[in-house]
């Protein structure tokens, strides 16, 4: 019997290769390896089984059987499941003629500096009827983390009117 790191690296050049002659038929660098593995759905939420390597945060594009194309976002991963979180809404799909292909990209939104004064939505679309905006970038939501001790430490106080936020200031 193998080691367990053999197996996982044997699975691992395996799904390679798969991706590899994806890339090959395609002629694209994105993955296009399709699965028919939606489990169960719940709320905005689709539970997906047997996946090759989801990874937390990834886009996933649901394709309907009447072909209408809906994406989310991996929200849970375990193993080879993963929950994801619809971002349209669950009506309408259906376990057994749904299929999901993860895109391997983050979400990101488009920026600009005309974006500066505008008003959006929180999917980064503009609801206040002005000109559309030329994105000059596109950047993870998720954005960086704060270094604690990369920042200035406050000096002062700040009083929010509440005795118990207040006194542990």
């Amino acid at each position: 019997m193998a080691p367990v790191s053999d197996v996982d690296q044997q699975t691992s050049n395996a799904v390679a290769k798969e991706h590899t002659a994806a890339i090959t038929r395609d002629y694209i660098s994105q993955p296009r390896i399709t699965y028919r593995t939606v489990s169960g759905v719940n709320g905005p939420l689709v539970i997906l089984d047997n996946v090759k390597f989801p990874k937390f945060a990834e886009i996933v594009t649901l394709t309907l059987s009447d072909g209408s194309k809906r994406s989310g976002q991996v929200l849970e991963v375990s193993g080879s499941k993963a929950v994801v979180q619809v971002f349209e809404g669950t009506s309408g799909i259906d376990a057994k003629h749904t299929t999901c292909e993860f895109t391997g990209d983050i979400l990101r939104t488009p920026v600009s500096e005309d974006m500066l004064g505008r008003v959006f939505n929180g999917s980064g679309k503009a609801i206040d009827r002005g000109p559309s905006v030329l994105a000059e970038d596109f950047l993870d939501i998720m954005g960086q983390p704060i270094n604690p001790w990369s920042r200035i430490y406050p000096e002062e106080m700040i009083q929010t009117g509440i005795s118990a936020i207040d006194t542990m200031n």
